[in-house]
């Protein structure tokens, strides 16, 4: 099955043939809507209401002047003068009451999408994620979400009430004269027409100008995590004129939106005044024939002059739903894409794991590789005994990352299966796997939240700040060798800013493999989590790590002959499959291949350590 979201790339809108109508499309937000719709229901009345008493001031008008004005009484002014007053404060009121009804409603509806379009970003698997830039996924969760909740509380009020105002109002002006109740009648028929043909060109130009700008956040966000790469190499210059070019074409796209809101502006502004011109000359010609009295007349363009901003908000109404059309298609981009990566639905649960962790002919292949290339795991087979240690080696681009990552389900094999105690990870929760297998990368990621938090995360059972707790951090510290986070300022409590960029890449390696440490899992993968440390570090942290891996089963991906000698076995990884599997003398002895390898990440870590030393 094709996903949405590769069915419509990201930055491309979908095709007019194939985008739903605005309708059908504004009624998926029914879900999220629905504990709202009271009060925005009660806001509708009220702003009704208050439409009806403006409606009805006219009518006032024509009474004073039909009756007091012509005929010189003076009495029945003041009456009158009060009924409008008191009207005009009842339509103060309910415009009041409208905004507070709609208010706090919105609000809610922004957060309960916020929190499902979160909730489902976090589900999907890391192949979304390969897919999709972050700039698009962030434009959607704060700007998109912002418009549709604006238009709810504000856009889809007005539009409905304006209608039924503008509804009410020409029953009202037929009434008091079909002429110029006709007139003005056939007058709004252009702005119609010209309606259905602004949807069609305008959705288009929103889509593509909700996607720029999503390709624009994504171009700020990479920019502002590279900035010590682009002013190492002196290309801020570079990154600015690529902004500026994508800048550039937003400002183009905009200024295309604002045309096409300005072509339905002069109609809805020249119609209204076409069409009271042609009701002043009709209207006067009939009052001179004893058709229509003067205060008729005066109600009927005191009516037209209400009508006049219902008629005219049609515009800015009409480019408001369309944006809030094109921001619910993108949010659905993301909660209609298929998730690849699921629980199974009668899982399977391991109580008491033993870590015997097995790959059974797995395969696995990119989505998006080429079908003249072979798979890059073509049949691996693997078994890692309980208590095991396992060291994954191979040339760069052999597998190794992806091969580790098949065990925690972060992808899923396309043939073969990757078994715990016996048991298919897929027949597993994911939950439940991932506590049962916990990773350390070697692009190690913190949040932005204190060292304790960063550590703990795998331990949510425990309560903040308990003696449990406490003493499982200070044991994973121990065991990375990241003893420095006591000496931050805040200690353990130190937050490490987004990312933890406010650390080195050797301390931020630590603390990730703290992390994984403090989760007790019964498999630890270990996708070669020293790399950034020096070697003296390493080999402390290696010393530590043979305490944790003598009770569980660790399959580590080894970047150096020193990461090696923690293992109880080595696999040879090498063409997609592993060619060898034994003791690391064995190998030496017996593979050609291991011998290479090792050779190589013998040279590797020889350079590393002159460098050290040069550096000292």
């Amino acid at each position: 099955m094709t996903s949405t979201a590769e069915q419509h790339p990201p930055h491309t809108a979908p095709t007019p043939a194939a985008r739903p109508n605005t309708l059908r499309t504004l009624l998926r937000l029914y879900p999220f809507a629905k504990p709202a719709l009271p009060r925005i229901g009660l806001g509708m009345l009220s702003a009704l209401l208050a439409s009806l008493v403006a409606l009805a001031i006219p009518q006032v008008l024509q009474q004073l002047v039909d009756g007091a004005l012509s005929q010189g009484d003076t009495a029945p002014i003041w009456p009158a003068v009060l009924t409008v007053l008191a009207l005009g404060v009842l339509e103060a009121v309910m415009i009041a009451l409208r905004r507070w009804f709609v208010l706090v409603p919105g609000t809610h509806i922004e957060s309960r999408m916020r929190n499902a379009l979160y909730a489902r970003l976090q589900d999907l698997p890391v192949t979304f994620h390969d897919r999709w830039p972050s700039g698009q996924l962030l434009s959607r969760a704060i700007s998109d979400l912002n418009m549709i909740r604006r238009w709810i509380s504000f856009g889809l009020v007005l539009l409905v009430v304006n209608f039924l105002t503008i509804l009410a109002g020409v029953v009202i002006l037929v009434s008091m004269n079909w002429v110029l109740g006709l007139i003005f009648l056939v007058c709004s028929i252009p702005i119609w027409i010209y309606g259905y043909v602004f949807e069609e060109k305008y959705s288009v130009i929103a889509r593509r100008s909700q996607d720029q700008s999503g390709d624009l956040a994504t171009a700020v966000e990479e920019s502002v995590h590279g900035i010590r790469v682009l002013k190492a190499f002196g290309r801020g210059s570079f990154a600015l004129k690529s902004f500026a070019n994508q800048a550039e074409e937003l400002r183009g796209t905009e200024i295309e939106k604002a045309r096409a809101i300005a072509g339905i502006w002069l109609w809805l502004l020249l119609v209204p005044d076409v069409a009271f011109a042609l009701c002043l000359v009709s209207g006067v010609w009939l009052t001179s024939q004893g058709q229509l009295s003067v205060g008729e007349l005066v109600a009927f363009f005191a009516t037209a002059t209400v009508l006049r901003f219902p008629v005219e908000s049609i515009g800015f109404l009409l480019s408001m739903t369309f944006d809030t059309r094109t921001a619910t298609d993108r949010f659905f981009d993301i909660l209609d894409t298929p998730n690849t990566i699921t629980d199974p639905p009668r899982p399977v649960t391991i109580t008491a794991p033993r870590g015997r962790l097995a790959f059974e002919n797995v395969h696995f292949r990119y989505a998006d590789s080429p079908e003249r290339f072979p798979d890059l795991l073509d049949g691996v087979d693997l078994v890692l005994e309980p208590g095991e240690t396992m060291a994954l080696v191979g040339l760069t681009g052999s597998g190794k990352s992806t091969l580790t990552a098949l065990t925690t389900r972060l992808y899923d094999v396309t043939d073969g299966s990757v078994t715990l105690d016996g048991v298919d990870v897929r027949a597993l929760r994911r939950e439940e796997l991932r506590r049962h297998i916990a990773m350390a990368f070697e692009d190690a990621t913190l949040f932005s939240a204190s060292v304790r938090e960063n550590v703990l995360l795998g331990r949510p059972e425990f309560a903040e700040r308990s003696p449990e707790a406490d003493a499982v951090l200070a044991e994973a510290l121990d065991i990375a060798q990241a003893g420095f986070v006591h000496d931050l300022p805040d200690g353990v409590d130190t937050l490490v800013g987004e990312e933890g960029m406010s650390l080195s890449g050797g301390q931020r390696q630590r603390v990730a493999l703290a992390r994984a440490v403090a989760a007790a899992p019964a498999v630890l993968v270990l996708d070669d989590p020293l790399s950034a440390l020096d070697v003296n570090t390493e080999s402390l942290v290696e010393a530590a790590l043979r305490r944790v891996l003598v009770k569980t089963t660790a399959l580590i991906v080894a970047h150096r002959p020193s990461t090696v000698m923690l293992a109880d076995r080595v696999a040879l990884l090498e063409n997609g499959r592993v060619t060898a599997v034994g003791r690391h003398s064995e190998l030496l002895a017996s593979s050609p291949h291991y011998k290479f390898v090792i050779s190589s990440l013998e040279d590797e870590e020889r350079r590393e350590s002159n460098r050290t030393g040069e550096s000292l």
